[in-house]
């Protein structure tokens, strides 16, 4: 193991144990771990010669200007924040990383400014709500996010002041103007990369995404005296329509659709249910594939509540349009894979990343690294040695080839 896989699999790691939960790594948006790892980073930044703050949104920053600056500046991050018990890598390790990345380009003497962003927030744990962080860098936070309230009632508002920080001041977080290029490693959370034996691959884009709950309503009675003629049993539609939604995803390529929450009422052992609400989670690189897929599920689930003479209700809580990556750094992206003797390959994102919101404001492009065993959003999410050394192959041609473009 070289000495940089084994510096970053160790900083990841670390940063794993400041969390908000002993025993299991929880770390929402600006909780009091959140300090720790900023000073922690920061510590690492400073020593790589960088100016360092955040932002006000609580994005961790660090620029790195190199003595005779080209001006135009590339921005290497990923998300600081977690889902409830996490693995080390979702998010930090595109940060930890991105630090070898300043390494390597002190190292070949390069000419272009580089900045490590941290983002405070991704996964939208705390309030309901993802990609805060580059929301703000990207320059399209919405001012009535503010009013955003958490589960023990704190407003975001409240939440940026506690951190010490100015939510007046958002605007200012809006990535320089000068930026030509925003990269996001982060490891792949599925099962792709691993089942081809590829140690990386370059992000095309990121699926498009139709989130929302579906409710059936029917009539609740007593399990016992009920005939099962008779019966109104909102659960048993609800468990004949999740079989079809996957049906559905299995007959159509490309389309993943998940139930992954069912809430039932009276939610009682001898009582027919009287209500049962489902999620639906349906996703595809093609939009028209996935709200025609959506549009069959929902006609699906009207027709057998008329069957079984229910009624159903359908909330839409996220419409997301697939995201295409920029085309001239992905199509560099995979170029340098190969020149770095890697097998070269593309993928689709099954799951949302910042790069997603940032493309809106930079030409944006990720590399995935592979997740052994497919893991993530879990304590047992991993990464090799092998495949960080790979990436940094990779990132060490990526920046040349990038500081020749725009120096």
């Amino acid at each position: 193991m070289s000495d940089r896989a084994r510096r970053v699999i160790h900083e990841c790691r670390r940063i794993a144990s400041m969390t908000e939960e002993a025993g299991r790594t929880t770390r929402r948006y600006l909780t009091p771990p959140m300090r720790s790892v900023h000073a922690h980073l920061r510590e690492r930044m400073e020593s790589l010669g960088m100016d360092v703050g955040v932002d006000a949104v609580g994005n961790l920053r660090g620029i790195w200007e190199p003595p005779e600056s080209c001006g135009n500046r590339l921005i290497i991050g990923s998300h600081l924040d977690t889902v409830p018990n996490a693995g080390a890598f979702d998010g930090v390790l595109g940060v930890v990383i991105a630090l070898e990345w300043v390494r390597i380009a002190q190292e070949m003497r390069l000419n272009i400014p580089l900045e490590i962003i941290g983002f405070s927030e991704e996964e939208g744990v705390r309030f309901g709500v993802p990609f805060l962080g580059s929301r703000a860098v990207a320059g399209c936070f919405d001012e009535g996010l503010l009013h955003l309230v958490d589960a023990e009632g704190n407003s975001l508002r409240e939440v940026i002041r506690d951190f010490g920080l100015d939510p007046s001041r958002v605007e200012l977080a809006v990535a320089d103007s000068h930026s030509r290029g925003f990269v996001e490693v982060h490891i792949e959370q599925g099962p792709v990369l691993d089942a081809a034996g590829l140690s990386v691959a370059a992000v095309t884009g990121i699926v498009g995404q139709t989130r929302g709950t579906l409710t059936f309503n029917g009539h609740a009675n007593h399990a016992g005296t009920t005939p099962m003629h008779l019966r109104r049993d909102a659960l048993a539609a609800a468990a004949e329509w999740i079989l079809a939604v996957e049906g559905l995803a299995q007959q159509c390529p490309g389309l993943a659709a998940t139930v992954g929450r069912i809430v039932t009422e009276p939610n009682a052992a001898n009582v027919v249910a009287g209500a049962a609400a489902v999620s639906l989670d349906c996703r595809h690189a093609d939009d028209s594939m996935r709200i025609s897929a959506v549009s069959q599920l929902l006609e699906g689930a009207r027709a057998l509540a008329a069957r079984r003479r229910i009624t159903v209700q359908w909330a839409e809580q996220l419409n997301q349009s697939a995201v295409q990556m920029d085309e001239q750094l992905t199509a560099l992206m995979a170029r340098v894979i190969q020149e770095a003797g890697l097998p070269g390959t593309r993928i689709t994102s099954g799951a949302g990343h910042d790069a997603m919101i940032m493309v809106k404001r930079v030409p944006s492009t990720m590399l995935f690294l592979r997740s052994p065993g497919g893991v993530s959003h879990d304590p047992a999410e991993s990464v090799t040695a092998e495949d960080i050394e790979a990436s940094l192959l990779v990132a060490r041609r990526f920046l040349e080839r990038f500081a020749v473009n725009v120096g």
